[in-house]
């Protein structure tokens, strides 16, 4: 293997595979390194396996509520191990196809732990300790980041638990408190209440998915409290105690007396921290400020050769959001013209169900920036398509500026809309306006109409409400 590269990148998750993949393309000569297994934390223990998990459910709800479309089975039983063993498997395979991507872009895979060093050179420590120095133009650090501990929530990683232990359970739990409602908590929430465990979700903000806008939070809260999760919110963690196969979990609402929660199990779910440590940052003097890496708008970091995209720098911390920070990154390298990413046109997405995706602003960041709004919503009860699928619960409400016409934001809860929040991705990078999207056809019946009929209900142009 060679020594010298133009480019090397640590770490192969979404941000890292697809910066190396972009920048072959552009005729570098590539290697990455990788100390666990191709594809990061996303592929191998986030998004894909969740995704599997959460599809599971999905499947066992359906079995459990065929009566409802004139289908009668016997009584179904949710088979925990086997779940559990079809998500690694996806997980396997998706690994597998991140090597064949590498392999067919002529990219070198370096397994061990990087290390920058100066010169523009990186030494990577292998698994029987054989260090290596390799040396290239410029490195990208794409590192990632893992599960967050707190102070009064230690993970033990047996009664107190990560995400990561979460997708690989031996046995499924009677019971399980989950700290913390952003999307990692909430999908598991979904998951585990799903096909039979007590769930109990604490979050420490005053309403679940906190980032998300108020009216989906609402409706989350009404569909977990629904199907049977018991959900505090607005509500701090005073600490746990382990009891034998028990954990007793102390909270104190903002509003209440302190309360102890019981449960089996429990998950810490409270976001991500930066994996910054001992990678030779400091040595080479690359800035970080609260955790994250100092770049500009093409990532490169304040020492000439070093970049750094994905969750070590500033922005959301999500797959696809790496990616696209990764080939912008690539192509200022090369010596392209791309454009800064726009941070203000990101999708978000939860998977749980009914799902949730949002762009842009939510109505009271519209309002606090000082924009006089417009806002359309269209429920899915009054939705063909959903009403036929047995999918009524939720909505699709957008928002737009009232003097220019700008869409601002939309904010999906409900059967798909993961899918769905693209086209508002795409109507808004092209400035389209609510005349444009109100006179694009959408096919009938589908479960996107319902971005439409919501934009006509904004200008009072609304047909089915």
């Amino acid at each position: 293997m060679k020594t010298q590269y133009d480019l090397i990148v640590i770490g192969s998750g979404p941000g890292g595979y697809v910066a190396a993949i972009r920048a072959s393309q552009l005729g570098m000569h590539v290697a990455v390194v990788e100390k666990e297994a191709l594809g990061g934390v996303c592929l191998n223990w986030g998004c894909i396996p969740t995704k599997a998990l959460l599809k599971s459910a999905q499947v066992f709800k359906y079995i459990q509520n065929a009566g409802d479309y004139g289908i009668q089975i016997q009584e179904a039983q949710p088979d925990f191990e086997a779940m559990i063993k079809r998500s690694r498997e996806v997980a396997g395979s998706m690994s597998k196809g991140v090597q064949f991507l590498l392999k067919k872009n002529k990219i070198d895979t370096i397994y061990g732990t990087g290390r920058l060093s100066k010169g523009r050179t990186v030494t990577v420590e292998d698994t029987k300790g054989t260090t290596t120095t390799y040396q290239a133009n410029h490195i990208i650090v794409a590192t990632g980041g893992s599960s967050r501990s707190l102070p009064q929530l230690p993970i033990d990683h047996k009664k107190v638990i990560s995400y990561r232990e979460a997708m690989v359970l031996k046995e499924q739990p009677r019971s399980m408190i989950i700290v913390g409602a952003g999307a990692i908590g909430v999908e598991f929430a979904y998951f585990y209440n799903a096909i039979g465990t007590k769930v109990t979700l604490v979050e420490y903000m005053p309403r679940l998915l906190p980032l998300e806008d108020e009216d989906i939070s609402k409706e989350i809260t009404r569909s977990l409290s629904k199907t049977g999760v018991q959900v505090y919110a607005n509500t701090e963690l005073a600490g746990v105690n382990i009891q034998g196969v028990q954990c007793q979990v102390q909270i104190k609402p903002k509003e209440g007396e302190k309360q102890s929660l019981t449960g089996e199990v429990v998950l810490s779910a409270v976001g991500i921290v930066t994996n910054l440590a001992n990678i030779g940052l400091e040595e080479v003097g690359v800035n970080t400020e609260r955790g994250k890496v100092q770049v500009d708008d093409f990532y490169r970091t304040n020492i000439p050769g070093i970049y750094a995209i994905g969750d070590i720098v500033k922005g959301p911390a999500l797959a696809h959001v790496a990616s696209a920070e990764g080939i912008v990154c690539v192509e200022k390298i090369a010596g392209l013209h791309p454009d800064p990413l726009d941070y203000h046109n990101l999708p978000a997405c939860t998977y749980c169900q009914p799902e949730v995706a949002s762009v842009g602003y939510t109505e009271q960041a519209a309002q606090a920036a000082g924009y006089k709004i417009k806002v359309g919503k269209f429920p899915f009860s009054a939705l063909g398509k959903a009403n036929a699928a047995g999918v009524k619960e939720g909505f699709v409400k957008v928002i737009f500026d009232a003097q220019y016409g700008e869409w601002l934001g939309a904010h999906m809860i409900g059967a798909h809309v993961t899918e769905m929040i693209a086209e508002v991705v795409a109507a808004r990078k092209l400035e389209t306006t609510a005349h444009e999207i109100m006179k694009s056809v959408h096919p009938h019946p589908t479960m996107s109409e319902a971005i439409m009929e919501a934009v006509a209900d904004a200008y009072g142009e609304g047909i089915h409400l």
